[in-house]
């Protein structure tokens, strides 16, 4: 049986476009692996506590007899969560940009997964896996924008996934979901909904491709 892991961050589960990108992504998948397991990660839901980093991380410069509870149980969580990408045929990260940078749940899931040595700088384990990344973005950050170089998150989301993980990486975006939200911003209402159009076109392209690159794999 094959395994999409999939990711989210959106603290707005009901009105979220993320999600609602990556549910496209997961149809998808499921169109060519109907059995499929869906392991799902909910960082809005069940977020890593903040301390889990710390513990992780000084835990390696601790004797293990001497290893606080919070060490242990953040060890173990690390192991969680590396485990749950490792063992699947391909991952699914739905992740928002909010106040111009990366989301707190999402950054602080990324430190303590990483502490595990299987995906840490040297590990090898998620090299290739075919994924996609889901982001959205409340305005428009593009280039000649006025806001031009404040998403601060998708470059960064992109290093660690693509460069750092090594995964075989597809990005959907989608500027402007705002529009009908804040008033000023009424005058991209044609734009913004070509802009979402175009976000479920690559959406759902992405999920076939994820999905036709797991099943080569098994084949």
């Amino acid at each position: 049986m094959t395994t999409l892991f999939r990711l989210d961050a959106s603290i707005l589960p009901p009105t979220s476009s993320s999600r609602a990108l990556a549910d496209l992504v997961e149809a998808e998948w499921l169109s060519t692996h109907p059995t499929s397991d869906v392991v799902r990660r909910d960082l809005s839901a069940d977020p890593i506590p903040a301390t889990a980093w710390a513990d992780a991380v000084t835990s390696n410069f601790t004797p293990a007899a001497d290893h606080t509870d919070g060490q242990r149980a953040a060890r173990a969580l690390a192991a969680e969560l590396a485990d749950e990408m490792i063992d699947a045929d391909a991952l699914l990260f739905a992740v928002p940009l909010y106040n111009y940078g990366v989301s707190q749940h999402f950054k602080t899931w990324f430190d303590v997964a990483y502490t595990d040595p299987r995906i840490d700088p040297q590990g090898t384990a998620l090299r290739g896996k075919p994924a996609t990344l889901v982001t959205v973005l409340g305005g428009n950050y593009a280039p000649g924008t006025p806001k031009e170089g404040w998403d601060h998150s998708t470059a960064w989301l992109r290093r660690v996934l693509e460069d750092v993980w090594g995964l075989d990486l597809r990005v959907v975006e989608r500027p402007f979901t705002l529009v009908g939200v804040n008033p000023a911003l009424d005058a991209f209402a044609d734009v913004a909904a070509d802009l979402k159009q175009t976000a479920e076109t690559h959406a759902v392209r992405s999920g076939r491709e994820i999905a036709g690159l797991a099943a080569s794999a098994a084949s």
